[in-house]
């Protein structure tokens, strides 16, 4: 199973809203710091609004931010928001299937827990976890100011 470049920057989107906690994050800059398209960052946004992943606010100096704390974001929420469908064969998918095992096929079984599985690991991890698992993540994504997850500025050497 492979998961859409959606989420993946849907996660990248809640990570730097996470690191710059505190301040209205803004689609060009958060673009900007993972080399993708403001468009893409824009039909991104729809779906994490929609869930209260995250919350916008209008006008000029408007912005994103986190709907709630990156300690309540698991990413079994992103996953389940901006993947359209977790089917892993046949079996899994609405309509008609034309395997003549479906009803008693182990295969159907063993993915099944095998997905279960996967989403119980993303339900115990957290953007905030994400963030915390990067001291650096702020000068990495080009954030300045003070912010929680930055380390201190070493001091300049006295004169």
């Amino acid at each position: 199973m492979r998961l859409t470049k959606q989420t993946n920057y849907a996660v990248r989107m809640l990570m730097y809203c996470a690191a710059n906690d505190g301040h209205l994050s803004r689609i060009p800059e958060i673009a900007r710091a993972y080399g993708v398209s403001e468009l893409f960052l824009f039909k991104i946004l729809q779906p994490l609004n929609k869930a209260g992943l995250v919350e916008t606010v209008r006008g000029r100096n408007g912005g994103v931010r986190l709907g709630k704390p990156a300690a309540d974001i698991s990413l079994f929420d992103v996953v389940r928001v901006t993947e359209d469908s977790f089917a892993m064969a046949e079996c899994f998918e609405d309509g008609a299937v034309e395997c003549p095992l479906v009803d008693s096929c182990g295969l159907n079984s063993a993915l099944r827990k095998a997905l279960n599985a996967f989403f119980d690991v993303l339900t115990e991890y957290s953007i905030d976890d994400l963030v915390k698992a990067r001291p650096q993540i702020n000068f990495l994504l080009g954030i300045t100011g003070e912010q929680p997850y930055r380390k201190a500025a070493i001091p300049a050497p006295a004169a």
